[in-house]
């Protein structure tokens, strides 16, 4: 029986490779001369830290800008809230999603189900599995899903006959 796997996985090397990019950035420029502003990341959080609310938004900004250079999705991004950290500076954490939540799961199973297409969706984990009969019914099926205007990017892989 076909099916295929919707799932959102973001390549942590990638983000690894924008971060180190925005980092080269911020010795250039100008504006960013003798400012004590850093981004680091552990795993799936990316951490920045700098003086004022407007040095921040250029980062955040370089940040997105070298996500889509890279060929990744900047709604894989969860923007925190700026915080007070020591030294008068401002701090924000950014996780960097990975995999489907089961909210965001279970919206799109019942989106899949009210259309009344000829497949089945079943939660596996942090991934959606559908199946059905057609292979034309599959692609339809991807077609809804990409309609649903999710923020967060979804893959469809492991498209199986």
């Amino acid at each position: 029986m076909p099916s295929f796997d919707i799932v959102s996985k973001t390549e942590l090397a990638e983000v690894q490779n924008a971060i180190d990019g925005v980092l080269r950035e911020i010795q250039n420029r100008f504006d960013f001369k003798g400012s004590k502003s850093t981004i680091e990341r552990k795993e799936n959080e990316i951490t920045i830290l700098t003086e004022d609310k407007v040095k921040l938004a250029q980062l955040q900004e370089m940040i997105k800008g070298y996500f889509v250079r890279r060929k990744l999705d900047p709604g894989a991004l969860d923007w925190g809230k700026e915080e007070g950290a020591a030294g008068g500076n401002l701090r924000q954490v950014v996780k960097v999603k990975q995999g489907i939540e089961q909210e965001l799961a279970k919206k799109i199973v019942k989106a899949i189900k009210d259309s009344k297409m000829k497949v089945q969706a079943a939660i596996q984990g942090d991934e959606l599995r559908v199946t059905g009969k057609k292979i034309d019914d599959l692609q339809a099926c991807i077609a809804l899903v990409k309609g649903l205007k999710i923020e967060q990017p979804l893959q469809y892989v492991n498209f199986r006959d």
